[in-house]
């Protein structure tokens, strides 16, 4: 379960500081891309966050910042106690 714990607490972290702009998107899509593999309920955002991230996107800053956003809170939201 730790492993677990640690994807929530890593997710949550880097969630929090991209949305407050304390970190750049490049580190967020290298984090994105650098997971592993995860059991369910887990597999499926992370999965679609690193469909997400794997291209480069042209599109609007802000835009491209919420759907980055939303993936990964999905991962969050994924754990059980996600408030």
């Amino acid at each position: 379960m730790k492993k677990i714990d640690d994807l929530i607490a890593s997710a949550k972290s880097i969630h929090d500081r991209y949305k407050a702009g304390r970190m750049e998107r490049e580190t967020v899509r290298e984090w994105a891309l650098g997971l592993g593999e995860y059991p369910p309920p887990y597999a499926a955002p992370m999965r679609e966050a690193a469909a997400w991230f794997k291209p480069a996107r042209e599109m609007d800053p802000d835009a491209l910042k919420a759907v980055d956003i939303e993936k990964l809170k999905a991962i969050v939201e994924a754990h059980p106690s996600a408030e």
